[in-house]
């Protein structure tokens, strides 16, 4: 995960106290069940990129032909194309 949990937190607060501050929005629920539901999506897209990130290393590093290395050019095009790939095929 590149952020930790309490930077989602951190962030989620924010953005919930910049709805507060706004007048235009009238609340069914409480500010603490909207940060929450923010904070879960985070967490969940974050899960997301980190499986993508694997998954797409695990087809790299499957390249027997000639391997790659971490920083290159074409490493760079190919980790691109397999994790927009795997995002795609997962509806995103």
């Amino acid at each position: 995960m590149k952020l930790s949990r309490d930077k989602v937190n951190h962030i989620s607060s924010l953005i919930v106290k910049n709805f507060d501050e706004m007048d235009d929005f009238d609340y069914k629920v409480p500010l603490n069940e909207i940060r929450l539901e923010v904070m879960r999506i985070f967490l969940d897209e974050l899960k997301i990129d980190d499986q993508a990130e694997i998954e797409v290393r695990k087809i790299l590093s499957s390249y027997t032909s000639k391997p790659l290395r971490e920083g290159t050019s074409e490493w760079d095009v190919l980790y691109e194309k397999h994790y927009n790939e795997y995002l795609a095929k997962h509806g995103l």
